[in-house]
């Protein structure tokens, strides 16, 4: 039996719900923790890691977890207020792989959008025109898009994602 790890770092709940979502392919056993109560990763044989993204990057909380791995087999998740299939996304997940230590294996990554944190709004609301994040209509529509994520077609996908990690991994360790 594979002990699983799954800890996520949430801000608005958007990683709180895919890492619920991921934890139901795993099934009770495996344990799920937001980032502030999670153990120490040293007893598991699989991590996966969620954190929401913070300037193209994991959170710092999720950053500080991502150092605490070591040798594992490690999965990272996400959501972001960008589209998932744009380069600000794809960036965003390898610079927080970055954070993990060498000696452990990516074997796979999700990542979805989640509604933007209202506040962090505002804060782009007062930014000039000029400023790299100011409100525009384009920004004012993907938040809007934003807002209706995760959704269940979301959750469906991180499953399905998961689903394959989690065959493989039983596979390589020549379980069914």
């Amino acid at each position: 039996m594979m002990k699983t790890l799954i800890v996520y770092s949430s801000l608005t709940g958007n990683t709180k719900l895919v890492a619920e979502a991921i934890h139901e392919v795993f099934g009770p056993e495996a344990g799920l923790f937001p980032v502030e109560t999670a153990p120490s990763p040293t007893d598991y044989d699989f991590v996966a890691v969620g954190f929401w993204v913070d300037k193209g990057t994991a959170d710092k909380k999720a950053q500080e977890f991502l150092k605490t791995i070591e040798g594992k087999p490690v999965a990272l998740f996400a959501t972001l207020g960008a589209y998932p299939d744009s380069e600000h996304a794809a960036d965003s997940l390898k610079n927080a792989a970055a954070f993990l230590d060498a000696s452990n294996q990516l074997v796979g990554t999700f990542i979805c959008q989640g509604k933007i944190d209202p506040r962090l709004i505002e804060q782009f609301k007062k930014m000039p025109g000029d400023h790299p994040h100011a409100v525009t209509p384009e920004r004012l529509a993907r938040y809007a898009e934003a807002a209706k994520h995760p959704d269940a077609g979301d959750l469906q996908a991180a499953r399905a994602v998961f689903t394959d990690i989690k065959i493989k991994l039983l596979q390589a360790a020549g379980e069914k």
